[in-house]
């Protein structure tokens, strides 16, 4: 996972991310790495369309983007 969030951040792609929050509710999110520092990721999150601090314990699984995502 953490080979796939620091090729995200080097080449500034998008990747989806399914994120359990601290009231246990599982969403999924498309993100762009912004940095990755500690236990949190800082992300651009298309679903909110502003930058989130993610904790990546919480983070479930993350997977590659393809073609376009969006309106």
């Amino acid at each position: 996972m953490m080979g796939l969030l620091t090729n995200s951040l080097e080449k500034k792609g998008k990747i989806m991310i399914y994120y359990m929050d601290n009231q246990n509710i599982v969403t999924q999110r498309i993100v762009r790495v912004i940095k990755v520092e500690d236990n949190r990721l800082i992300a651009y999150c298309y679903y909110r369309q502003q930058v989130r601090s993610f904790k990546i314990d919480n983070i479930l699984s993350c997977g590659s983007v393809k073609g376009r995502v969006g309106a």
